[in-house]
């Protein structure tokens, strides 16, 4: 079943209006047909299964079946904090981090990435991730679109994730999985949490060193891992605890 997103403005009592660029693809790509059901979930995160009945040239209009009350998204609010990637390793990693469940990519400049972005560049790459993260939302079947946020330097990021209740960061030098199977069983399953992933040359020393005391340092193992699989292995093992 398709799903698409819609605003609040858009839902009524017994019908959904769908607009924009999802008319296009449901009319000359999806080919859909009066009969045919889909799910639309609001932007605040409602979810609704529904029947097409009106496909129109600005406009589909779907007759709501049922609302469903089972949410898709996890108990904790995770931000992943990761560090600029070469190439377009950002664009895999924002789409297994939507559909493994985080609500926000903060993509953040590091002393040891190689990848240097300017403000047109930055712009322009922040649009095309925020589509990425939306088309995997449909595919993960989210109730919400995760939030592809602006490029931050390390300072910045580490002072946005002193907003969020726990704050986690797997480095490659901390040893001992004992640690981290203790810090993930005490985790509550409500709030906020933050993960800060370090981009391929790693975090530079004095970054560890500028949030000891406000992180908590965690090992993933005797082996390094390259940056876009460290973040799907950290939230990997968070899905495991959280929806347990």
């Amino acid at each position: 079943m398709y799903q698409f997103f819609v605003d609040d403005s858009q839902i009524g009592e017994e019908y959904i209006t769908i607009l924009g660029e999802d008319v296009n693809h449901i009319r000359n790509v999806l080919r859909m047909k009066p009969g045919e059901q889909v799910r639309v979930s609001s932007r605040q995160g409602a979810d609704y299964f529904c029947e097409v009945e009106r496909l129109e040239k600005e406009a589909v209009t779907a007759r709501i079946l049922y609302k469903d009350h089972e949410s898709r998204e996890l108990p904790v609010r995770i931000c992943l904090f990761q560090g600029l990637p070469k190439g377009d390793k950002m664009e895999l990693i924002i789409q297994k981090a939507v559909e493994l469940g985080a609500a926000e990519i903060v993509p953040v400049a590091m002393r040891n990435c190689v990848v240097k972005l300017d403000v047109k560049k930055a712009e322009a790459k922040i649009r095309r991730w925020q589509a990425i993260a939306e088309s995997a939302a449909k595919q993960a079947k989210r109730s919400v679109i995760p939030v592809v946020s602006p490029v931050m330097t390390f300072p910045e990021a580490v002072a946005y994730g002193k907003t969020m209740d726990v704050r986690l960061l797997p480095y490659e030098n901390e040893r001992g999985m004992e640690h981290t199977r203790k810090v993930i069983g005490n985790l509550k399953k409500e709030g906020s949490l933050g993960v800060f992933i370090g981009p391929e040359g790693g975090f530079d020393r004095k970054e560890i060193e500028s949030v000891k005391g406000e992180v908590e340092l965690l090992s993933l193992g005797n082996r390094i891992l390259r940056t876009e699989t460290a973040g799907m292995t950290m939230l990997s093992i968070l899905l495991y605890h959280l929806e347990t």
